[in-house]
């Protein structure tokens, strides 16, 4: 393989070496079932504790607080249904918003088959809730408010503090996916009033197939799989030992080089932005400019089609995203881009770039500098873009 230049980490990150060290040893000598009485196999216990507080501590949580999935969207699952069955008795309503992960999105579609009732909040056009909205939602029958921490395609990050107060206030349960947040800026649940936190160890550099869910003590939601004592009887199934000691490395990882990280992040992506804004017509950033991860670029390109861009960067051995579902076999737009008010054919035309701290500046003028090339490729047969230009003169 030539050059490759990876811009694709919010779908995944690529495991880091010394989460990989961690995990090995509970493959092939440390591989004893953690339920087993035997010390072999029990003190495997002891270790899944261990990650427990690495974790709470990143949270400003109990350790048991902490309870293991197999990933992101398991944890919105359990989530909403537990909260959705155990509080039914209180009501059958549940907010959130338009721009949420399908995980979030897909299940409460399934709740709303199931008698429940939800409320999708709109977003502004850089796709923050408009917090009086939020408070004209809620009614008696409010149990739940999930909205996410910071958005997947457009790296907006939502006003969580003053979500959980208003939630707080009501005295709602209030749950945030912060699956792309957790590990890129810093949260507190007690100083956020979340409830419930979701979260994926392959979204820092961890592995894939490992996940948690934090339940503030004292939230009466039920198991999700049944089966066995495992996770405290909430969540049965053999655990996942080399899973959890890689996450909790990984957490480990992010936490300590969170400032010094993020900033470096920081620095790319206002270039990176800076130089496609002033250097390719027609475009426009997607996301708040100020409140949004430190790694996020997302943009949309007039009279270009996004699946063509992606297409034409790979050949460049770059590895981008669309905004555009197009991908994967489906020719609707990003739910996201139309819920922030853009127009289909412009929301066709999306880019999501999201970095890492192997990135360079030189790779980013890289990128630029063959995405200008690749915009005016497409944009040079499309005769949409050909009318265009001759109206402007």
């Amino acid at each position: 393989m030539g050059k490759l230049i990876y811009l694709d980490n919010a779908a995944t990150t690529k495991t880091a070496p010394e989460v990989v060290e961690a995990m090995l040893p509970y493959f092939t000598e440390k591989f004893g079932n953690p339920s087993s009485v035997y010390s072999f196999a029990s003190g495997n216990k002891d270790v899944i504790a261990a990650q427990r507080e690495i974790i709470g501590n990143a949270l400003g949580a109990k350790a048991n607080e902490i309870y293991f999935t197999a990933g992101g969207s398991e944890s919105d699952n359990w989530a909403l249904k537990a909260t959705a069955e155990a509080y039914q008795g209180k009501g059958n309503h549940i907010i959130t918003s338009k721009i949420e992960h399908h995980a979030i999105l897909h299940t409460c579609q399934y709740l709303e088959s199931r008698g429940f009732e939800v409320t999708y909040l709109d977003v502004d056009e850089n796709g923050l809730i408009k917090l009086d909205d939020l408070k004209a939602a809620i009614r008696p029958t409010t149990i739940l408010i999930s909205i996410m921490f910071a958005n997947n395609e457009i790296g907006t990050i939502e006003p969580i503090k003053e979500i959980g107060e208003i939630a707080h206030e009501h005295k709602i349960l209030f749950h945030t996916d912060a699956v792309q947040a957790f590990g890129q800026v810093p949260i507190n649940v007690d100083e956020c009033h979340i409830d419930m936190l979701s979260s994926s160890g392959h979204k820092l550099n961890g592995p894939k197939g490992i996940g948690f869910l934090y339940i503030r003590s004292g939230v009466k939601i039920r198991s999700f799989v049944h089966g066995g004592a495992q996770e405290r009887k909430r969540r049965a199934g053999t655990e996942n030992v080399p899973g959890i000691v890689g996450f909790g490395k990984a957490v480990e990882r992010a936490v300590s080089s969170m400032e010094k990280r993020t900033s470096y992040e920081r620095e790319l992506r206002d270039y990176m932005i800076e130089r496609i804004s002033k250097e390719i017509p027609y475009c426009r950033l997607n996301g708040d400019p100020v409140k949004r991860l430190p790694n996020n670029v997302n943009f949309s390109f007039r009279f270009v089609e996004g699946e063509s861009m992606l297409i034409n960067l790979d050949l460049k051995g770059i590895c981008a995203s669309s905004g555009s579902a197009c991908t994967s076999g489906s020719l609707d737009p990003s739910h996201v881009l139309l819920a922030i008010g853009l127009p289909h054919e412009i929301a066709h035309g999306s880019l999501r770039m999201t970095l890492n701290e192997e990135i360079t500046k030189e790779d980013i003028d890289y990128v630029v500098d063959n995405l200008k090339d690749i915009v005016e490729l497409i944009r040079s047969m499309s005769p949409l873009y050909e009318d265009f230009l001759k109206k402007q003169k």
